[in-house]
């Protein structure tokens, strides 16, 4: 038990120091579905197009690298009691489903279900755009805003041996469902 917490305080505190992480900018949902934006590096390079797909009964995100290849898919998943996100990889596997508490008094809480490995956990303030997102309590990745001063702009930074297009997914599906009308 020792040996478990101390991995994962030296985990965190590498990911804190921002050793073999990623960084990305991404833009707060704030255009409506059917239009398009970029993810871009830390260097402010795009990396990932989000094509938001219009005239659909579920809300449609696709996700593509920078030769239009489609790395990831979040779809809304309608007519459900807890509202949730369903993400795809690239060949249309089911690779992970959002999940936004269905009565939460203090605070939202969120759960991104993984079929093939644990569970990913947010904590954090999601309408704000400043969470974690953690496996096991180690923390995977981090949102934010603190780093830029852009409106409508935060960070994601992504941990090493993350399925970074996973991730990005589930800040997508995160950011639709914290800010539905947006």
């Amino acid at each position: 038990m020792f040996e478990e917490r101390r991995a994962r305080r030296h985990a965190n505190h590498a990911f804190d120091h921002g050793e073999d992480v990623t960084r990305y900018r991404m833009q707060q949902k704030m255009f409506a579905i059917g239009d398009d934006y970029w993810i871009d590096d830390e260097a402010g390079d795009h990396v990932y197009k989000v094509d938001g797909k219009a005239l659909r009964l579920r809300h449609t995100y696709a996700i593509k690298d920078m030769q239009g290849r489609r790395v990831a898919t979040v779809q809304g998943r309608p007519m459900r009691i807890k509202e949730s996100m369903e993400i795809e990889d690239g060949d249309g596997n089911r690779i992970a489903l959002v999940k936004k508490a269905l009565v939460s008094p203090v605070h939202d809480r969120w759960k991104v279900e993984q079929p093939d490995q644990p569970d990913l956990t947010v904590h954090g303030n999601v309408v704000e755009h400043e969470y974690t997102l953690e496996r096991d309590g180690i923390k995977v990745a981090e949102v934010s805003k603190k780093w830029f001063r852009m409106r409508d702009t935060y960070g994601l930074t992504i941990g090493p041996g993350v399925d970074h297009a996973a991730v990005l997914a589930a800040a997508i599906a995160i950011d639709s469902m914290a800010h539905p009308g947006d």
